[in-house]
């Protein structure tokens, strides 16, 4: 069974920085693509950073320069560092796994970035 479990969301300021976590069990993450997905209320789920198995990141426009995604296959654990957080970055977080033609979706751990 593969079971993603996120962490590291909470409340920050404008500004401030986060890192989330995703471990991951079933399934080592070194040899499949990650990503971080996120869905605010009212809007699609859009992709915000992915990590393949040798390593190449995508980031989505709105998030280059500030996010960071990253890997300890060690560990199996993904991250996502995220700095200068913005309001609009408010959103439920995701991570996913992408084993053969199968994704597979943590639950998600909340981001509020609010004054």
């Amino acid at each position: 069974q593969v079971q993603l479990v996120e962490s590291g969301g909470g409340l920050v300021q404008p500004g401030g920085s986060l890192r989330l976590s995703c471990a991951a069990s079933g399934s080592m993450i070194s040899i499949y693509p990650m990503g971080w997905y996120r869905q605010a209320p009212g809007k699609q789920r859009e992709m915000v950073a992915t990590i393949t198995s040798g390593g190449s990141t995508n980031y989505a426009d709105s998030v280059k320069g500030r996010f960071t995604i990253s890997r300890d296959n060690a560990k199996n654990t993904v991250y996502l560092q995220m700095n200068s957080l913005k309001p609009e970055d408010t959103a439920v977080y995701y991570c996913k796994m992408q084993k053969l033609f199968i994704d597979y979706w943590g639950q998600g751990t909340q981001v509020t970035v609010s004054s």
